[in-house]
């Protein structure tokens, strides 16, 4: 499987379960070796990084909103850290006060109340609240790539929306090549410039430009029911 990525491009990756949608960014991202092939990021091949420096270059927003963030450090001090994400440790201090009126102006953004909670918890936080800010957190080093793995998936729909359109703000403004897993169709038609579906760890679509502009939920299935179905048949003549 090949797959070429513009510097810009929104993609969003729909595909059955199994499809190994999940294991692409797993790949990509470190957590799982690269058996074969190679990984360009940039013009630089990454394959054989490991995950901790490859974090460096790709950001990262799981589906569980407890994975992205500390529960037991404030808004302020998750913020931070994700700020100094890419900056040498030493003995000084983790947050810096000339940085905390940046940061509240971020979180006011996200218009969800957190400027106003800095010093509160993030194990206090709602779920959709603890989303908005591992987006912002994998966003704001400002990546050369965005992994978004179902990180709408576990939350409510009004609360999905909510980070959909969030989203779909951080990518626009800060124009970060994205590659986003979603079950929504309407998600994955509405949002970024590029649909990919994946079926059996391959790439059967891959819809961009006009062709996606036109694009519905029913023409959409209809398009992955007929790849399932080509390959229900060609199983069938395997074992004919």
């Amino acid at each position: 499987m090949s797959i070429g990525v513009k510097k810009g491009d929104f993609i969003t990756i729909i595909g059955s379960n199994g499809a190994g949608k999940s294991t692409l960014l797993n790949i990509i991202s470190g957590s799982i070796p690269c058996d074969e092939g190679s990984i360009l990021l940039g013009g630089k091949e990454i394959s054989n990084i490991p995950e901790y420096k490859i974090s460096k270059l790709i950001g990262r927003v799981f589906q569980d909103p407890k994975t992205g963030t500390s529960p037991s450090m404030t808004v302020l001090e998750n913020i931070s850290m994700a700020w100094n994400k890419n900056n040498r440790f030493g003995l000084s201090w983790g947050i810096e006060k000339n940085r905390v009126s940046g940061i509240k102006d971020s979180l006011s953004k996200l218009s969800l109340g957190l400027e106003d909670k800095l010093d509160v918890k993030v194990g206090l936080l709602s779920g959709g609240q603890r989303q908005a800010m591992s987006l912002l957190m994998a966003a704001i080093s400002n990546p050369c790539l965005l992994l978004l793995d179902e990180h709408m998936a576990a939350l409510d729909p009004k609360t999905s929306e909510i980070i959909a359109h969030l989203t779909d703000k951080i990518v626009k403004e800060s124009k970060i090549t994205t590659l986003m897993v979603t079950h929504n169709l309407k998600q994955a038609i509405n949002m970024g410039n590029r649909i990919i579906m994946m079926h059996r760890g391959k790439v059967v679509l891959d819809i961009r430009g006009k062709e996606k502009e036109s694009l519905t939920q029913e023409k959409l299935l209809s398009l992955f029911g007929q790849k399932q179905s080509m390959d229900i048949m060609s199983d069938r003549m395997m074992l004919a």
